[in-house]
């Protein structure tokens, strides 16, 4: 039988070796498509005749994805290693930079040196500054002490504080020491800030001085409150003071009332309580009684009622005088 066996027609059956290296090629040429650019390929050339050559190999492929193919075989990549051996041969040899190698000294740590720290006041400027004084009777030889300032974010031993600095000394083979200063500004003008090392004496001194801060003079004023009253924390509103009083009295004398204007109706008496009312100007007595009894005649009538106010001889047509209203019941 001319057929495969373990195999049905239409069911794929067992790939032959021809098929498996089909497959393979595919494969390879899908990944070369992935991961090369072909149009970079120093390699790579399309000849007269429209197929592609490699300058490597030196072998010709009928389409790019055979030629990729290619470039993924066991004989492109052998060459390509020879071809890298042989130009990394053939190079001539690069000088290489120069590299300053710093090599950290290994020394015995003897101990802390002694310090002496002065505080100064200047009366002029109004600045203040500090004077250290640090003695290195063993600091090795043709050696000097060095200084810097570090920041509070700097270090790692003490918590951050952004209102403090440190200032670091250093000499072999002393430890290091810091002094924790403000942080304010300093001033680096030349004879204000300097630093000395007395090598006869073996004590380094350094001065410093602290920036003084402007004076606030363009303050602006603090707004006043939308109903006129001070904010909170100021002085209490005080009240205007009286107006001052007319010519010619004492200070605690009462006033006399205005005069009254010509045409107009002279003041109502104060309302009095019930004791003993004022005399008329007639010198009559007023009626008997008290209360609201005292309004009324023996008679039982009630008094005539005053005029209308008017001009003389004036009268509203179709109006009279109103009659009196009647008196109130007492009973």
């Amino acid at each position: 039988m001319d057929r495969e066996w373990g195999s049905k027609p239409g069911s794929g059956g067992a790939a032959s070796a021809q098929n498996e290296a089909i497959d393979r090629r595919e494969r390879l040429r899908r990944l070369a498509l992935e991961t090369i650019d072909i149009a970079k390929d120093p390699y790579f050339m399309r000849n007269h005749l429209g197929s592609y050559e490699c300058k490597l190999c030196l072998t010709l492929h009928n389409n790019e994805g055979n030629y990729l193919a290619h470039t993924q075989g066991k004989r492109h990549q052998t060459n390509l290693a020879k071809r890298a051996a042989r130009e990394a041969k053939d190079a001539p040899a690069q000088p290489q930079p120069h590299k300053r190698k710093v090599s950290i000294r290994k020394s015995v740590k003897i101990g802390r040196p002694g310090y002496r720290v002065t505080k100064q006041f200047d009366p002029d400027t109004k600045q203040r500054s500090l004077l250290f004084q640090i003695e290195y009777p063993e600091i090795e030889d043709n050696a000097k002490p060095r200084h810097r300032f570090m920041s509070s974010y700097e270090q790692r031993v003490q918590p951050f504080d952004k209102r403090y600095q440190y200032l670091l000394f250093a000499a072999e083979p002393y430890e290091i020491i810091a002094f924790k200063v403000p942080s304010t500004e300093i001033d680096k003008s030349t004879p204000k800030f300097f630093s000395h090392w007395d090598s006869d004496s073996k004590m380094f001194t350094l001065q410093l001085y602290f920036k003084t801060k402007p004076p606030e003079t363009n303050r602006p004023p603090s707004a006043p409150a939308a109903n006129g009253m001070e904010p909170s924390g100021g002085p209490p509103p005080q009240a205007p003071p009286p107006p001052p009083p007319p010519q010619g009295l004492p200070p605690g004398a009462p006033r006399a009332p205005p005069p009254p204007m010509p045409g107009s109706l002279p003041p109502p008496p104060p309302p009095m309580g019930n004791g003993p009312r004022p005399m008329p100007p007639g010198g009559a007595p007023p009626p008997g009684g008290s209360g609201t009894m005292a309004n009324f005649t023996a008679g039982g009538m009630p008094p005539p009622m005053p005029p209308t106010q008017g001009f003389p001889g004036q009268q509203m047509q179709g109006q009279g005088i109103r009659p009196p209203p009647p008196p109130p019941n007492m009973g």
